[in-house]
Formats: C-alpha cells, sequence, structure tokens
C-alpha cells in the first residue's frame, strides 16, 4: 500500500515539471513573435525626421582645410589697421602646444571661434550671406552668441558675476574691449589697458588727468586693479566686497587696528578722498578746513567755518593760519588714526 502512494505522488510531481516546461516555451515563443492583437510598429524613414535646427545664419558644415582655407582670402593683403590676420599666430590661441587653444591639437583653428565657414568659404555665395561669427561690433548675430564661443573655453570665477554686471546690461560683446588679432591684447597691458575703458568712461579720464590721481595715465595702475570689469556684485564692480577692502589691497598701513580711530577711515575713504582724481592734495573732495567742518564745527574752536574776512588781505585778526596750508591737519595730523597713548586728539 505504501509503495502504491509513493508511486503515485511520483507521477505527479514528474506531471508539474512537464506542464511547467511546457508553459515557459511558449512564453518565448509569444515573445519573439509579435501578438496578432498588437500590429507591429512601422519603421519611420531617416529621411523624415526631424533635423536639429543648425545655427541661425551660419552653416553647419566646417571648410575643407581649416585655416588654410580661411587664408586665401584672409592674407595680409587684405589686412587693415587695427586688424592683422598673421597677427593671431602671435598670441596665446595659435599655440600649437596648447591642447586647449582653437590651434592646439584637435583644435578647429579658426572655425573654433568663427563658427563653422563651409558656406561662407563655399562658391555658392556665401560670403555675400550671414553665414560666420565675425565677432566684430557690426556682426549681425546679438552679443550673447557673439560671446559663446569665448566664454567655452573662458570660464571661471572672475567671470562667474558677468550676467549682473553693468557691461552685460550695457550690451557689449568680449571682442567690443578684447582684441584677438593682435600681437598683444591691449586690454590685458597696464600701459594700455586705460585707453581702452576711456572710449566709453569719458568723465574718468578727464578725472585722472587732474593733478592728484591714481597713476593710471603713467601705466602704474590699471583699472583692473579695483575693478572687475567681468561683473561683479559690489559697487561700481570692485574686486572686493567693499570700498575700504579694495583701497587697504594699496593702502594697507590705513588698515589699523589703531589706538585711536578716525571714524570715517573706518567706515569709508569716499568720504574724504575721490577715487580717480582732485584738484586737491591726496585726492581729497574738498580743501580743508571745508572739508573737516562737514563733521566738525565745535562753537569756540578753530574749526567754525571760517570766510575771505578772515585773510590777512581783509584785515583779518589772527585767523589766517586756518584757511591756508594744511588747515586743520596743521595740528592734527594724524588723521586716519594714532597709536600713540596721548593720541585721542589726533595730533600725534
Amino acid at each position: 500500500m505504501k509503495t502504491n502512494k509513493s508511486l503515485l505522488s511520483a507521477l505527479l510531481v514528474l506531471a508539474g515539471l512537464a506542464w511547467q516546461s511546457a508553459a515557459i516555451a511558449q512564453a518565448d515563443a509569444a515573445a519573439s513573435s509579435p501578438a496578432a492583437s498588437e500590429p507591429a510598429a512601422a519603421a519611420v524613414p531617416a529621411a523624415s525626421a526631424p533635423a536639429a535646427p543648425a545655427p541661425v545664419g551660419q552653416g553647419t558644415e566646417y571648410s575643407e582645410k581649416g585655416a588654410d582655407t580661411c587664408l586665401r582670402c584672409h592674407d595680409p593683403d587684405s589686412d587693415a589697421p587695427p586688424f592683422s590676420t598673421a597677427a593671431i599666430f602671435k598670441g596665446p590661441h595659435a599655440h600649437r602646444g596648447d591642447a586647449r587653444a582653437p590651434f592646439g591639437p584637435g583644435g578647429l583653428q579658426c572655425e573654433a571661434c568663427h563658427g563653422p565657414g563651409g558656406r561662407h568659404s563655399g562658391k555658392s555665395g556665401g560670403k555675400k550671406t550671414l553665414t560666420i561669427n565675425s565677432l566684430k561690433t557690426s556682426s549681425f548675430l546679438p552679443p550673447e552668441e557673439r560671446d559663446q564661443p569665448c566664454l567655452t573655453c573662458h570660464q571661471g570665477q572672475a567671470r562667474s558675476a558677468w550676467h549682473v554686471g553693468a557691461h552685460d546690461r550695457s550690451g557689449l560683446a568680449c571682442t567690443d574691449c578684447h582684441k584677438l588679432h593682435a600681437d598683444r591684447d591691449p586690454v590685458t597691458d597696464k600701459s594700455t589697458q586705460a585707453e581702452v575703458c576711456f572710449r566709453c568712461h569719458k568723465q574718468q579720464r578727464a578725472e585722472f588727468n587732474k593733478t592728484s590721481s591714481h597713476p593710471v595715465r603713467f601705466g602704474r595702475m590699471g583699472c583692473t586693479d579695483c575693478h572687475n570689469v567681468h561683473g561683479s556684485t559690489s559697487t561700481a564692480m570692485l574686486n572686493k566686497p567693499t570700498v575700504n577692502q579694495t583701497c587697504f589691497t594699496c593702502h594697507a598701513e590705513k588698515r589699523g587696528p589703531l589706538l585711536w580711530e578716525h571714524a570715517p577711515v573706518a567706515e569709508d575713504c569716499t568720504l574724504c578722498h575721490t577715487s580717480h582724481g582732485s584738484v586737491r592734495p591726496a585726492l581729497l573732495a574738498k580743501t580743508p578746513p571745508l572739508l573737516c567742518q562737514q563733521c566738525h564745527s565745535t562753537a569756540g574752536h578753530p574749526s567754525v567755518a571760517r570766510n575771505g574776512a578772515a585773510l590777512p588781505a581783509n584785515g583779518g585778526a589772527g585767523t589766517s593760519v586756518f584757511l591756508v596750508a594744511g588747515g586743520c591737519t596743521n595740528c592734527h595730523s594724524q588723521v586716519h588714526g594714532s597709536n600713540h597713548p596721548a593720541g585721542a586728539k589726533l595730533m600725534r
């Protein structure tokens, strides 16, 4: 009896395994052929697929021989001041050993900056159409598209705030200030940088020509020593967060800490000084004692405002000394602060 039961159990197990194998084979066959109720997806011809839009006004094909194709027309005979085709080979963009440079290994040479020039250099009249990014102010492309080739390589913290700067709001492009086809970019050289900036900043040109000014006109300073021309969140696009921190970059002796501080010094240097130039010594905004009397006017002290009647020629009695020479600084010589124990009045 027990033998019959064991045999029956074995037969049932074998039958189950055979049914499972058949089910798996049927599922594989169904997966390999499409179901009758679901039509096969029609193959879409490649020609009917929408093509990627080409850049506005530019061709999508590169020239056959790169720079050699361009130089057939853009040769030294076509140069006009200050543009020089050959000068590009004297700058960092044509450095053959730099993989980042357009003329480096595997670079696109001229077309890395000017875009695909297949149509521009072809025989189909491409030169007469808007096919190339000339990078010039007269280009048909807006500043954002003209800047795109530059920003593809030149990225970093110095340009991270370009979109909040005054130059971007004014619609300037990189090549409005920078010259690529030149032996040396004028805006990167302190001796010539100011002239580039002065083309727009006329008032600053006049201020730097005053009797007291920072030595920008002598080439010993550049505008970028104080300003971040690529954009900054600070006032007047300063390199540092505040005016004082910018000034302390050079005038570290005024930083302190001092035992006796003059409040305007710690607050804002421009309360007493102009930034670019002045007709008064030390770039002062006003002549002492008038400058000091904006804050100090204690009755009974020589800081009380004087007028022309105090001059010797007008019969002034004993008061002319406060209107000549250094004014208040005749006595209060330590106007930026003092570390002397008895320097509370900034006199020593």
